[in-house]
């Protein structure tokens, strides 16, 4: 596996200067980009499982939160985002072969969580997708003290009468071999780029917004735009599977903002009700991204995330 020095742009990710970016190679021979910011005389460390779109410079101003906690923090450009080998021939369209493929890149990133001997307990945040992913590593036995959750996509938000019809055009989409065509509805620029701030599913800070808009006008590069039929068929057969399983055995915080219009809250109301050890806490007035709302909600949400820490690290 490589441990080569990948590129990190520094002046959009508005976090601290330590940080450590590497090109590394899953088992499975994808290129993926994983960052770590090891902080100073840090006391444990937070997983940062992103979403779909997302790249690791967007989480460099709560890397610096973090650090400045005692916490050190990694993230990862799953496969087919950011900088890591995109799978397709248009690396515009989100795409994925199996969704299990992303715990070949989690694998890839622990390797080098334990390489730089990032400090314990090691703690994972998963965002939207990352939820997804975060919770089949949990039930993989990830080996954190705790899980907090940003609404995690255990269920795609669609309406009743499109649930169907995109079940059916997705499987029919492989067999005819188009699945590697954008999903109908979905455009073929990144959301921050195609949307308003006014309305906006993400966020209601307008600040936070520009910044995700400045990003990936600033480097094209790590910019997304709508998800392959097949992604969206993998995901729907995963959030399925996932749905059927009981809670891991593990302490939980989910965070969800009570405007949430991305995932399918439903399905996170269901499985926390049903968490043993987990705890659902909602922002009044968050969308999606509420690591990423307004200076409130921040704090909120970070509050509840050092509680979190605090009660389980032994």
């Amino acid at each position: 596996m490589s441990d080569a020095a990948a590129p990190f742009y520094n002046d959009v990710a508005l976090g601290p200067d330590n940080v450590v970016s590497r090109w590394l190679q899953t088992d499975d021979d994808v290129r993926i980009r994983v960052a770590a910011w090891p902080g100073d005389a840090c006391k444990g460390t937070v997983l940062l499982f992103p979403g779909r779109t997302e790249f690791v410079e967007k989480y460099g101003m709560l890397a610096a939160d973090f650090n400045a906690q005692g916490l050190a923090m990694l993230a990862i450009d799953w496969r087919g985002q950011g900088l890591a080998d995109r799978l397709i021939d248009d690396p515009n369209v989100g795409h994925v072969g199996n969704f299990e493929d992303y715990q070949k890149d989690v694998r890839a990133a622990l390797k080098m969580a334990h390489d730089l001997n990032l400090p314990k307990p090691w703690f994972l945040i998963g965002h939207s997708m990352g939820g997804c992913i975060g919770l089949r590593s949990l039930h993989e036995n990830l080996p954190v003290a705790g899980a907090i959750f940003s609404a995690p996509m255990w269920g795609i938000l669609l309406s009743p009468a499109l649930r169907p019809a995109a079940w059916i055009m997705s499987w029919a989409s492989k067999q005819v071999g188009a699945d590697h065509v954008m999903a109908p509805g979905t455009k073929p620029v990144t959301y921050v780029l195609s949307a308003p701030f006014e309305d906006n599913t993400l966020t209601t800070d307008p600040e936070m917004y520009r910044i995700m808009q400045d990003q990936v006008r600033s480097y094209p590069e790590l910019s997304l735009a709508g998800p392959s039929l097949r992604w969206l068929h993998e995901a729907l057969m995963e959030t399925r599977i996932l749905a059927a399983r009981p809670a891991p055995d593990v302490p939980c915080l989910t965070l969800l903002g009570s405007n949430e219009r991305i995932v399918d809250p439903t399905r996170v109301h269901d499985c926390m009700a049903t968490w043993p050890k987990g705890h659902l806490h909602v922002v009044d007035k968050g969308e999606h991204e509420v690591l990423m709302e307004s200076d409130g909600m921040r704090r909120e949400v970070m509050d509840a995330c050092l509680a979190f820490f605090s009660k389980h690290s032994g």
